[in-house]
């Protein structure tokens, strides 16, 4: 049981971080690097920060995956319930099931972010702040910082349902 719990508040204190990681981003750190008195500095601070949020937020990712199975297998699931098709019967298996495409799809957004957006963006934004391919970027990144807000808060939503047997 203790193992069971270690691995539930480690998957729980991983979520907290990469959603309140995200949550404060959006709602602290941006609204103030667009005033006007930090324009200059804006970039190259959000740059830097979105570096060393980087390996924080993949690192949380990681211990949400590796502590998910973990917590599956301390409630009995393992690779012949996955293979046989019985972990996905039932409304337990549906909900992971749909938790699970979300999980994909935030692994699968975040990398394309962090590897093609953020760099595109950074790149535009120092050598033409004000160019129309600079403000795409931007918007493309502020929608994509967006929908992996959602797509996480809804797999949160759903790992709730999960454990307190809402199917």
């Amino acid at each position: 049981m203790a193992w069971y719990v270690l691995a539930v508040s480690l998957h729980i204190l991983a979520a907290c971080i990469w959603i309140g990681g995200m949550v404060f981003l959006a709602a602290a750190v941006l609204p103030v690097l667009r005033r006007p008195a930090y324009q200059s500095v804006a970039v190259p601070l959000i740059h830097a920060v979105a570096l060393q949020f980087r390996w924080i937020a993949w690192t949380t990712l990681g211990l949400l995956v590796a502590t998910g199975i973990w917590t599956l297998h301390f409630r009995g699931y393992g690779w012949a319930e996955v293979r046989d098709g019985s972990l996905w019967q039932g409304g337990f298996g549906h909900i992971l099931g749909i938790k699970l495409v979300l999980v994909a799809l935030i692994l699968a957004i975040s990398a394309w972010h962090d590897l093609i957006v953020g760099p595109r963006f950074t790149q535009a934004a120092l050598a033409d702040p004000g160019s129309p391919r600079t403000r795409r970027l931007r918007r493309a990144a502020a929608w994509v910082g967006r929908l992996m807000l959602i797509l996480s808060v809804s797999a949160l939503a759903l790992g709730v349902m999960l454990v307190r047997g809402a199917p």
